[in-house]
C-alpha cells in the first residue's frame, strides 16, 4: 500500500493509475490525513444486461384487465389519494407559510421588459 497527498498524485496520474492497475492500492491524503483510495476495478462488464425476467425465476403475465378504463369509484379514490387527504375529495393540501410556487418565484430578470435590472452606484 502506497501513501500519496493530492498534488502528488495530481501530478503523476498516469503513473498512479498504472500501479493500481497493476494491484497496488493507493491510500491519497490529504494533509497527511487518508481522504481515498485508489485501486483498480474488479471487473468491467463488457456483455449488454439481459433484458427480461432473471435466469430460473418464473416470468409473469399482464393480465388483460390491465388495461381496460378504471371505474369511476377507483379514479375518485386515486384522485383522493394524490391530494394529500384520504378523507376529503377534491381537497387539495396546503403549502407551509413562506413557501411560494416556483412560476411566482422573482428571478434577477425583469418580468415586464425581460431585461436585467439596472443597478446603481452609490
Amino acid at each position: 500500500m502506497i501513501r500519496a497527498n493530492i498534488h502528488e498524485v495530481k501530478a503523476r496520474l498516469s503513473e498512479y493509475l498504472d500501479r493500481a492497475a497493476g494491484g497496488e492500492r493507493i491510500v491519497i491524503c490529504r494533509h497527511n490525513q487518508p481522504v481515498a483510495e485508489l485501486r483498480a476495478i474488479d471487473e468491467v462488464r463488457t456483455d449488454p444486461r439481459p433484458i427480461g425476467p432473471l435466469p430460473g425465476r418464473p416470468t409473469f403475465e399482464i393480465p388483460a384487465s390491465f388495461f381496460e378504463p378504471m371505474s369511476d369509484d377507483e379514479l375518485d379514490s386515486w384522485e383522493r389519494v394524490s391530494s394529500g387527504d384520504p378523507l376529503s375529495p377534491g381537497r387539495t393540501p396546503r403549502r407551509p407559510r413562506g413557501a411560494t410556487k416556483v412560476a411566482e418565484a422573482r428571478g434577477r430578470f425583469s418580468t415586464r421588459t425581460g431585461r436585467r435590472p439596472v443597478r446603481r452606484r452609490s
